[in-house]
């Protein structure tokens, strides 16, 4: 196999059939940021087009999936370049024609919506989930895809709820809700992932393509639908404020 790429967010490995992105800041949790964001969009992208992965792993590092975001690489990037590279994450993501398999091993309080596409999803039982990135900290429009994800998997009023209160959901109340397949301890949960990843990458490579397109048809084109619509939206939302407030946030709501 040629040698893998690398980025400086994303740690990739393969074995069997199986390619693993792993994210991850300075090898510890990731820290949300414009190279993470331009990392990730890259390595979905890739992954995609290769054809010696038959089933895809996502998971982060150490005890966190991400609960931090720095915005100051953000506030540097017009916002054409962030629409479009915006667009071509998620819709990377979504595109990998096979099996994607998520492990969230802690809280995923920023981009929450990145790890629950997995077509099959496990949580160690410390995971939460919100949505901390934007209206509940940041005072930003959630339109980058979080609004799109969270209300398939939530539903209308939920997912409202979900979004302007910057709830947080329990790896067990995200199990009840069907968002997290499996919960299970950090220590158990990687070996059940490559269990479930080697299991399907015992399947032909063809089927598992034409599974993934027939399990994902009515998602894929919601998204592929609405997402520039809530980028332009949220790109209205950060002109009205003077541009993206460069600066670093933890996942703490303000007091009111």
């Amino acid at each position: 196999m040629p040698e893998l790429p690398q980025w400086p967010n994303v740690a990739v490995s393969h074995r069997g059939g199986v390619t693993e992105l792993r994210f991850h800041t300075d090898d510890g949790p990731l820290v949300w940021s414009a190279d993470a964001h331009r990392d990730l969009t890259d390595a979905f992208r890739w992954v995609g087009t290769d054809r010696a992965t038959k089933v895809v792993l996502l998971t982060g590092s150490g005890d966190t999936f991400c609960a931090e975001i720095d915005v100051r690489g953000f506030a540097e990037m017009d916002w054409d370049e962030l629409w479009w590279e915006g667009r071509r994450m998620l819709t990377g993501l979504d595109d990998i024609d096979v099996p994607v398999v998520s492990v969230v091993n802690g809280p995923a309080t920023i981009h929450s919506e990145i790890p629950v596409m997995g077509d099959i999803v496990l949580a160690a039982d410390h995971a939460l989930f919100a949505d901390r990135a934007h209206f509940a900290v940041r005072n930003t429009v959630p339109g980058d895809g979080v609004n799109i994800i969270w209300g398939e998997l939530l539903g209308p009023t939920r997912s409202k709820y979900f979004l302007l209160t910057g709830e947080a959901i329990t790896a067990s109340e995200a199990h009840r809700l069907g968002v997290v397949n499996e919960v299970l301890p950090l220590s158990e949960l990687h070996d059940r992932a490559w269990k479930l990843c080697n299991d399907l990458a015992a399947r032909s490579l063809p089927v598992l393509r034409y599974t993934k397109a027939a399990i994902t048809i009515g998602f894929r084109r919601g998204l592929q639908e609405n997402i520039s619509h809530g980028l332009g939206v949220q790109g209205a939302g950060h002109w009205s404020r003077g541009g993206v407030q460069g600066t670093r946030y933890t996942t703490e709501i303000p007091d009111s």
